[in-house]
């Protein structure tokens, strides 16, 4: 199915088959794997029991299922898996609104509504592009590893910054940030680079979060406490500001 047109008029075939476990996470696997197999050699059961769950684990975590993105250029994309776990409006990271040196514009330095997608060690933790567009900026912040669930997490742990411009000028950020248990993030893309909406751009290891910066006039489509799929999800229709109720059930 990856690569191939699909509609909601029933173009394009589908089915259920495992994800792929991305590169970067099978090295982590085998290595938990292979101490497995040496304590099951040694007949060490009671550790190589617990060592072969972690690495099924592990696999788990850096899974890599295909996506489907609508192309719709008035959508924005969820960029994470996870859950909405603030939405408000803030001004956006000095690194996206400061001149950088580089003659590249940054977002307008005043508040936009900012949307951020908390995602448990259970979460796929693949990231990708909200839109398509040009990667403007890609910066990194060393940082603290506080809760990424707290609301300093934003301006006081490490962190990166990436800026995403489409050809008509519209710009959308967002930022990764670690968390208690992440201590990587680690970039797919630099700037320069073109993406399609939905492509990978990164991962965060074990446990993190991403904050969206919506561009101005333009509101969320999705509610306080729900569950966001990175590439799937509509996050909001750039230049639309409806005001839209939920009720948890």
């Amino acid at each position: 199915m990856s690569g191939e047109i699909l509609d909601n008029r029933g173009r394009g075939n589908t089915g259920w088959s495992w994800p792929a476990v991305h590169p970067e996470g099978r090295k982590f696997g085998l290595i938990v794997a292979a101490l497995s197999a040496a304590a099951a050699f040694f007949a060490w059961e009671t550790i190589a029991w617990p060592l072969a769950f972690l690495a099924i684990g592990v696999l788990a975590f850096f899974r890599d299922p295909v996506r489907v993105s609508p192309r719709d250029d008035r959508l924005i994309l969820s960029p994470a898996d996870g859950q909405i776990t603030q939405i408000q409006k803030v001004s956006p990271p000095r690194e996206l609104c400061a001149d950088d040196g580089s003659g590249v514009r940054g977002m307008v330095d005043a508040p936009v509504t900012r949307i951020s997608i908390f995602m448990s060690v259970f979460d796929v933790h693949i990231n990708r592009s909200p839109i398509s567009g040009t990667i403007r900026r890609v910066v990194y912040i060393p940082g603290k590893f506080v809760n990424a669930d707290l609301d300093k997490a934003s301006d006081e742990n490490e962190r990166q910054h990436v800026l995403v411009e489409r050809t008509d000028g519209v710009q959308v950020g967002f930022t990764q940030i670690a968390g208690l248990i992440a201590r990587r993030i680690v970039p797919f893309v630099k700037g320069g680079d073109i993406v399609a909406v939905g492509q990978r751009i990164g991962l965060i290891r074990f446990g993190s979060r991403v904050d969206v910066y919506l561009p101005a006039g333009t509101e969320p489509k999705v509610l306080m406490g729900q569950r966001t799929v990175a590439g799937e999800t509509v996050l909001a229709e750039i230049g639309e500001a409806p005001l839209i109720e939920g009720i948890g059930q």
